[in-house]
């Protein structure tokens, strides 16, 4: 069984064709990165019209490095949600040609539930049941992930994400785009402990999560220390805001794992590739006999290998989509019962 996946939800068009559900025979990105950096983030239009320009050389280059035709591939799982809409209409657009021109079936997947399932990707020998903290430019959640194609959700973010704050919070310290990685560098030269910010929603049993409070507390930090002249450590400030939201979802992941008798976290989304974050998470679980897995760097990005996979297992239980498919670009994750 051979699934191509489309990804195309942000600036990363990117193709993918994978056997049997996990073993990867192309993952190939092409990046906008360069391209937005000048303007401080992402800018839609932009990115969609290099998603056009981009879709047809990232298939060509999937299938020679993947030593397949077009005709070898049997069905075509594509991430309609969430994300831009323009740039989600490209990805959806495209696997709908395909799809109808080769007679395969179309797989709708959740660009979420595609970043958890990048871990199966990394750890062969990784099988549910285990508790999933998603954690992506737009999204944070706690996911209790029961099997393959039944999980349901145990709290998410109220207002920005994880990963919007550290954007956020990089621009403020006149930061290059993406923000997270740089923060991530940054507070490596600072102290953790030099400025003490707020965490929300820590009561017990309780996993929501908040994060524009803690945004901010940081411009209000910025702002009074300009207003009295005071010079600013950008190291510090940093290292300092890093800890909270690591704090934050270390907690939250620890217990909620706890309250749902799992043994076994994985971390999924873009922010998983934050080093402290693994690090912090690794030394909590060895700490609680909890088993602890993130995916490889390359699978934390946008990328199609996690389409295809999450793709593979919802046709396993013929989770198909008609050529009416759409972008859905406030898509959520929501529970799935088999």
């Amino acid at each position: 069984m051979l699934t191509l996946g489309i990804e195309s939800s942000c600036d990363e068009t990117s193709i993918a064709i994978i056997k049997e559900g996990r073993e990867i025979l192309a993952n190939v990105i092409s990046t906008q990165i360069p391209i937005h950096q000048k303007f401080g983030g992402v800018v839609p239009e932009i990115a969609s019209r290099k998603h056009i320009v981009n879709i047809m050389p990232v298939l060509d280059e999937a299938l020679q490095k993947a030593d397949k035709k077009l005709s070898d591939i049997d069905q075509i799982a594509v991430a309609y949600g969430p994300g831009l809409v323009g740039a989600l209409l490209v990805g959806v657009s495209a696997a709908k040609a395909l799809a109808y021109s080769l007679d395969v079936p179309l797989i709708p997947v959740n660009h979420l539930e595609g970043h958890i399932f990048a871990n199966f990707l990394s750890h062969p020998q990784l099988e549910p049941p285990f508790l999933a903290l998603v954690v992506s430019g737009g999204h944070t959640a706690l996911v209790n992930m029961k099997d393959y194609n039944k999980f349901s959700l145990m709290g998410e973010t109220r207002d920005d994400a994880a990963g919007e704050a550290f954007d956020k919070v990089a621009r403020l310290l006149g930061l290059p785009y993406p923000g997270g990685p740089q923060i991530d560098r940054l507070a490596k030269d600072g102290n953790p402990d030099a400025i003490d910010f707020p965490k929300a929603l820590m009561e017990k049993n309780n996993y929501e999560f908040s994060f524009s409070g803690l945004k901010s507390a940081v411009i209000n930090y910025i702002h009074n220390a300009k207003q009295k002249s005071i010079e600013i450590n950008g190291a510090d400030v940093a290292a300092s805001f890093q800890k909270t939201v690591i704090d934050i979802l270390v907690y939250k992941a620890i217990t909620a794992a706890q309250k749902a008798n799992m043994n076994t976290i994985v971390l999924a989304g873009g922010v998983a590739a934050n080093s402290m974050l693994e690090a912090k998470l690794m030394e909590q679980c060895a700490q609680n006999d909890i088993k602890f897995y993130y995916p490889s760097k390359i699978l934390c990005t946008d990328n199609a290998a996690m389409i295809a996979c999450r793709g593979y297992y919802q046709s396993l239980k013929g989770k198909f989509a008609d050529m009416d498919l759409n972008a859905v670009p406030h898509l959520t994750l929501t529970d799935w019962e088999e």
